[in-house]
């Protein structure tokens, strides 16, 4: 009795169902037509399910309205084995990333494509879905660094996430990472309105390797640098920002905490970190490997995965419908990423 009654408490409906049936029997069919809109034969039939059921107020919950016999999806098999190939790969695309791709699949190949919902429904029917990797925080360090003689110099501050109209404003972050007892830093750049970005893994955390860092952005980066954006830790000083200085590039400081101000790269950082890292942290002591596969990764966020920002387009398609670049720059970029970051590999000083 007791599971029947928490039913019929938990079911509106065949609460209301009770008190129309009982003000039916106090005031008659005529009051409860024009109070409730249920007539006599609705009202019986109500009494007629409580009476064969033993007086279990459970049986006034409405049956369920599902059809016994369900339409089957008739989904072409390329567009299934499109989506799973491309979730094993990249698992954390969504069904709004994956859909500009397989329309290119589609057109490509002389294919009918399929929506938005269709692509949605094939991972949940197939349960292309992967354990959930823990989310990994970090904290940038923020404290007030000095320059090499012991005095305070004067920075730019920024008090809000910028709002660029225009290219060239990056916004840069370094992420500290501990595995197997093994320090690995992730140096990370991006473009705050072309989404544009750069990941590199260095073995220490110094001005000189963010110098490195800086160069071989601008050498992949098919634009004009115009400012510099980053936290206030170590590695932003030194050797790095007399580089800056020296090509007249302004470079502006969050506050300390603040890591609101660094919007831009620090939800980056969450991407790299939950669709790349996470997923190749068997190979990532062995650095080539993960260095080749990280210039692969890059290649693809740069060039092929769509960004809701950007009408789900990619960086290099923004930029080019912008104007920014040409459609020759883009073999240029794809050839410059895996030339950098496998110089990176064979590099002993930078590393």
């Amino acid at each position: 009795m007791l599971p029947s009654l928490r039913n019929f408490d938990e079911s509106e409906t065949a609460r209301q169902r009770m008190k129309i049936i009982k003000f039916y029997e106090t005031y008659g069919e005529r009051a409860a037509v024009e109070a409730f809109g249920a007539d006599r034969k609705v009202i019986s039939r109500w009494k007629k399910r409580l009476k064969e059921s033993g007086g279990s107020l459970e049986s006034l919950i409405p049956c369920s309205t599902k059809p016994k016999n369900l339409r089957q999806p008739k989904t072409p098999d390329w567009v299934v084995k499109f989506v799973r190939e491309l979730r094993e790969q990249h698992p954390r695309l969504g069904k709004e990333k994956i859909k500009p791709l397989l329309d290119k699949h589609a057109a490509k190949n002389g294919l009918k494509p399929v929506s938005e919902s269709t692509v949605g429904n094939i991972i949940k029917r197939h349960k292309f879905f992967y354990p959930k990797i823990g989310k990994v925080y970090h904290n940038p360090s923020s404290g007030w660094a000095k320059n090499k003689a012991g005095k305070k110099t004067k920075r730019l501050r920024i008090k809000h996430p910028i709002r660029p109209k225009d290219f060239g404003h990056i916004v840069a972050d370094t992420v500290e990472r501990i595995t197997d007892r093994v320090k690995d830093y992730f140096y990370s750049a991006i473009d705050a309105k072309a989404k544009f970005a750069l990941t590199l893994n260095y073995k220490r955390r110094s001005s000189e390797n963010m110098l490195d860092f800086y160069r071989r952005f601008k050498s992949v980066y098919p634009s004009k640098v115009k400012s510099w954006q980053s936290d206030n830790g170590g590695e932003n000083l030194g050797e790095f920002g007399l580089e800056l200085e020296k090509e007249g590039v302004p470079h502006y400081f969050s506050y300390p905490n603040c890591p609101k101000i660094n919007t831009y790269i620090e939800r980056y950082n969450r991407t790299v970190q939950e669709e790349f890292i996470d997923y190749n942290l068997d190979v990532i002591n062995d650095k080539p490997i993960f260095h080749r596969r990280l210039a692969d990764y890059l290649i693809f966020y740069n060039t092929e995965r769509p960004h809701k920002s950007l009408e789900k387009k990619s960086p290099v398609e923004y930029m080019i419908e912008n104007g920014e670049m040409s459609q020759m720059c883009l073999t240029y970029t794809m050839d410059c990423i895996n030339i950098f970051i496998c110089y990176t590999v064979a590099s002993d000083i930078n590393l």
